[in-house]
Order: C-alpha cells, then structure tokens, then sequence
C-alpha cells in the first residue's frame, strides 16, 4: 500500500512538471506588464541586431528645419467616462448573448483555417479558389491584422503560433512596387502595437519598431512630409525623395495614432515628431478653407498647402482624418488641446453642411452623411450637397459618439444615434439585409419635419437620371431595371466588400448609450452578412446585394479587415462590456486598440 502511494505520489509530480512544462512554452517568451504611461525599457524589448537592421542604417538625406517636437509630459487629464453603466444582466440574456459570440468566433475560426491550410503567411486568402494574394506588400497581412482578434477572441495558442511566425516577416523585402504608406500604417504598425498593448510580448514591440523604421524613411523628404505612395525600392537604393503635390488627405492626415502610440511605447519622440507636423498643418489651415472647418479631399504635401480644394467629404479618402481627431486627444489624454478644438471645428461644419435626412417611407428620423461641393463665383462661395451615401462613412457615428462623451457635447451623441440608424436602417432596406458600397437617397427639405412622398421621390430619380423631372412611368422601369427600395435613388456601387464600418459604429454606440435595439441590430447585420457571403473555406466580398431571390455573385476577395475589423467588432458588440472597454482603449480606424493614458 505504501509503495503504492509512493508510486502516486511521483507520477502525480511527473505529470505537474509535464503540465508546467506545456504551458509555460505555449506562453510568449517574455511577457511585460507594463506602464501605459512610460515607455517601454530598451533592453527589454530590443534584439541583437537591430542597429543594423537594414531600415535603421538606410541614409537620411533631409534633416527637420525646425527642432524636432517631443511627447507632452503634463498630467493626463481625466476625460468624462465613456461607456456608460450596464446593469445586472438576466441568466436568458446572457445566454443569447454568448451563443451570438460563439457563432461570431466560429465564423473567425473557420475564416483563420482556411488562411492557415491555404494562404499561411500571404497577404490574403482567395475565399472561394483557396488560393492567395499578396496586395500589401507580402508581408502576412492577415496574420497580422488579425492578431489581437485572436487574443481578444481566448484563442491564445493559435495567438502564440501567430507571434511566432511573425518573425520570419521581412520588411526589407517586397515585391511590390511601391507600397501604400497609410495602410502600412494602420494594418501592420497598428496591429503590432495593439497586440503587444494586449499581451506584453515584446517581439510585438520589436517588430512595430522595424515597421516604424520602414515608414519613418516616407518621411525623408526637403519638407517632412510624406510620401504616401511610397517606391521603396527607390528609397532603399538611396535616392533622393519628395512630397507630392496631389495626396488624399486621410493618407497624409491618418498616421498619427499609431506613429504617436510607438513613440510612447518606445520613448523615442522621433515618430510623434514625424506625424506632429502634419498635425500643425492641419491645424493651422482648417479654418481657411472653403468650408472652414472641414479640409478638400486632396492636399498639396509638396507646398504644405491643405487649405485649396472644392470637395468636401468625411467619407472615402477624407474619412479617418476626422476619426483620429477624438481619437488622439484620447490616446494623449487631452495633454494637447489642438485635437479636441479640431473635431469641434470639424464636427460643427460636418452637421451643419454634409449630413442630410432622407425621406424614407416609414419617415425614420436618420441622418445620412453625404459629400459637399463648393462652387467661388465673384467671391461668393455656394454650397452643394450630393446626398450619396456610403458605407466606409458609417464610421461616423462612433467617432461621434466617442468625442460626443469624451467633450460633453451631448448633441453629438444625439447625431450619432441619428447616424448609426440611418446605416442601420440601410442595411435593412435592401433585398439581403446589407448596405451596398455608395448609394443615394432623396433627401428631405427639412430635417425636424419630413413626410413621404412618393412622386417626389420618384421625380428625383428623374432628375438624377435626365437632370429633369417627367413621367412617373419612366422612373417606375428605372426602379425595377436597378433593383431601388423606396426612398433610394441610384445605387452607384452595388457590391458589399466584408466592410466593418456600420457595426463598428452599432458597437461603439452600444457602449456609449446601452441600448439594447442595437445589440439585435448587430445579429441581424452578423446573420446576414454570413448567409450573403459564407463560402465553404471562408467569407467573400460579393458583387450585388440589391437582387433579391439570389445569392450575390462572389468576387473571391477577403481583405484582412474582416477578421482583423468585422467580425473583431461582432464578437465586441456580444462580450462583456470590460471587454476592451472605451475607457481605456482607443481603437485606430484598422480596430486595432491601443491603451490610453489615463
């Protein structure tokens, strides 16, 4: 008996060792817990080699002119509380509620499968093929963007495979002609930065720090500014650079976030300096253009001029430069003023100028944000609005509701509401329950007070169509030939491509607000997004959502933002609301969530 219990005994220590054993190699090698407020230690995070990483030692050709701009050092200051309370949740709510989250991870889970069998280490997986693609540089887009939705998600081994694999990504290499310096930015520094905030591994650190090298080099041009379609190639041979004279102004305007958070996180000024002067810029030339407040499409990074241009949009190409404003007074913890004096001017020409009401059948009370044109005629500036919609503008109501709380300005939150329905409410309006790319409405004459009229709405989709008014009977034929739910009047661009940004704002909103009609809206936008566009490896873009009685024809893409923004908000929108909460992070326009100073 006794030898027995000896041989229990021992077994019973073989097997504790074993189980040590497993789980601390599962475990990322050296994990830090550190102060948001402080940077990281060097020698915890830096490897041998890096002094001769081939991004470090490239020449730089032009210094800064003026002296180069360090982090803000003053006390945070103590913004008021974004989420609001939620109470006790009852046992059949929680259940629902977890059986969403569990389908929106299982759907990640046979979407990250897919790209480990098919697609490891490439940017994307061809969803329906089971082949891949390489559109951001090769350099694993997808594992990338999606690990912080691993860790978010509880999937910490396939967390750990992914980290490990990272560091056979060479960012001194592409095949890639020139490389698009925005979405480098906010794809891989981003992701690297959120996921090391979320984990403490500090190969994460590491290698944000060889993506920042790599961007900081866009930056060596006569007057600091970048080059946002970037031949590195020509940069890494040495060749002399320069800003151009016709860029986006969310590519040159939407690097700051994730440029600031490595400088905190590194304690080197030297990327917060980079994006600060871009800032400055802005700032300076935002109440000087010809809707002041707002800034054209397309700058001049060449001449630094940011204020001439006649088309005014917070959607596609102009949207993030507007989402980062809130954003960074978050991420900075309101230690520089300019950014929430920005949103304010921002916000106050946006709802004044671009937001309109469209009349709709049930005579919902929404709000759709479309795109202004300016028109100078013996020193007169009118304004005209084009009432298209689109979906990568229904960030909007998030970014309202976020600078809405953080800024005590409830009429904000009220226009977020009004937003997020309006998308909301689109996505119901079509045939699969999805919002097409761009779409445009017939707008009311008034916002307070709108009523149905269906031969007006019919004689604008005359108007848009001849430039005049005629026969109902006309736009009857126009109605059925494209497919139009009442109240809409063209449909431009009918495809839906995986978009995050209607649930980013039901979340964001969630959060805010508690109300509970926007957790079932999420289902209905999750289940049908899932039955429109599953495929037996993944999820695909699909190329029509306003023919009803047929599965939307597949266009065989999944770009990295489904599971790194998409369904990364989903599974949100069913968690407990500590989960990633607003209060203490601030999620760049990838999802990638970075710690606020607090």
């Amino acid at each position: 008996m006794l030898s027995r219990n000896r041989t229990f005994i021992w077994a019973g220590g073989l097997m504790s060792l074993m189980l040590i054993y497993l789980w601390t190699n599962r475990r990322p090698s050296v994990v830090l817990e550190h102060d948001r407020n402080r940077p990281v230690d060097s020698s915890a995070w830096r490897q041998k080699g890096d002094d001769t990483y081939f991004w470090r030692t490239v020449g730089t050709d032009y210094q800064p002119a003026s002296a180069a701009q360090t982090l803000p050092t003053s006390t945070p200051q103590a913004f008021p509380k974004v989420q609001t309370t939620f109470g006790p949740e009852t046992t059949s709510s929680r259940q629902a509620r977890e059986k969403r989250r569990k389908a929106v991870k299982e759907t990640f889970l046979r979407c990250w499968n897919s790209y480990k069998a098919h697609a490891w280490m490439a940017d994307e997986l061809t969803p329906v093929a089971g082949g891949s693609r390489n559109p951001f540089g090769g350099w694993a887009a997808t594992l990338v963007d999606s690990l912080d939705t691993l860790w978010i998600m509880d999937l910490k081994d396939e967390f750990v495979k992914a980290v490990d694999a990272i560091g056979n990504i060479d960012f001194a290499k592409t095949e890639m002609p020139e490389i698009n310096t925005f979405e480098t930015t906010i794809r891989y520094l981003g992701a690297f930065l959120a996921a090391f905030d979320l984990s403490g591994d500090v190969r994460l650190l590491h290698k944000a720090a060889e993506v920042g090298e790599l961007l900081y080099k866009a930056f060596d041009t006569p007057n600091r500014m970048p080059i946002t379609r970037w031949d590195l190639h020509a940069a890494a041979r040495g060749d002399k650079q320069e800003a151009s004279s016709s860029v986006l102004v969310a590519e040159i305007g939407s690097l700051s976030l994730e440029f600031t958070r490595l400088s905190q996180l590194t304690g080197n000024p030297k990327w917060f300096d980079a994006v600060q002067r871009i800032t400055d810029l802005l700032a300076a030339q935002q109440s000087s253009t010809e809707l002041p407040g707002l800034w054209p499409l397309t700058v001049d990074a060449k001449e630094q001029v940011f204020n001439k241009g006649s088309t005014f949009t917070l959607g596609a190409m102009a949207d993030s430069v507007y989402e980062y404003l809130p954003k960074m007074a978050a991420l900075l913890g309101g230690q520089l003023p300019i950014y929430q004096t920005m949103y304010e001017n921002a916000m106050d020409t946006a709802i004044k100028y671009n937001l309109f009401r469209p009349m709709t059948p049930t005579n919902e009370d929404i709000l759709i944000s479309g795109q202004v044109h300016t028109e100078t005629k013996d020193g007169n500036i009118t304004v005209n609005l084009k009432t298209e919609g689109q979906h990568l503008v229904c960030f909007l109501g998030g970014a309202l509701a976020l600078g809405g709380k953080m800024f005590a300005r409830p009429g904000d939150v009220t226009v977020a509401n009004k937003l997020t329905d309006g998308c909301i409410y689109t996505y119901k309006a079509f045939p699969h329950g999805i919002m097409p790319e761009t779409f445009r409405m017939a707008p009311c004459e008034f916002r307070a007070h709108c009523e149905w009229d269906e031969n007006h709405w019919k004689q604008q989709i005359l108007k848009h169509v001849n430039g005049e008014e005629g026969n109902v009977a006309v736009a009857d034929s126009i109605i059925a030939e494209k497919h139009l739910p009442k109240g809409f009047t063209d449909v431009p661009d009918r495809r839906y491509i995986l978009r995050p940004e209607a649930i980013e704002s039901v979340f964001i909103l969630y959060r805010v607000t508690g109300r509970s009609d926007l957790v079932e809206a999420a289902w209905e936008m999750f289940e049908a997004i899932e039955e429109t566009t599953k495929t037996e490896l993944a999820n695909t873009a699909v190329w029509d959502v306003t023919v009803a009685d047929e599965k939307p024809r597949a266009v065989g893409s999944m770009e990295s933002f489904w599971m790194g923004e998409t369904l990364k908000y989903f599974y949100l929108v069913f968690s407990e609301p500590d989960l990633i909460s607003l209060d203490e992070y601030v999620f760049n326009t990838e999802a990638h969530p970075l710690r606020r100073l607090l």
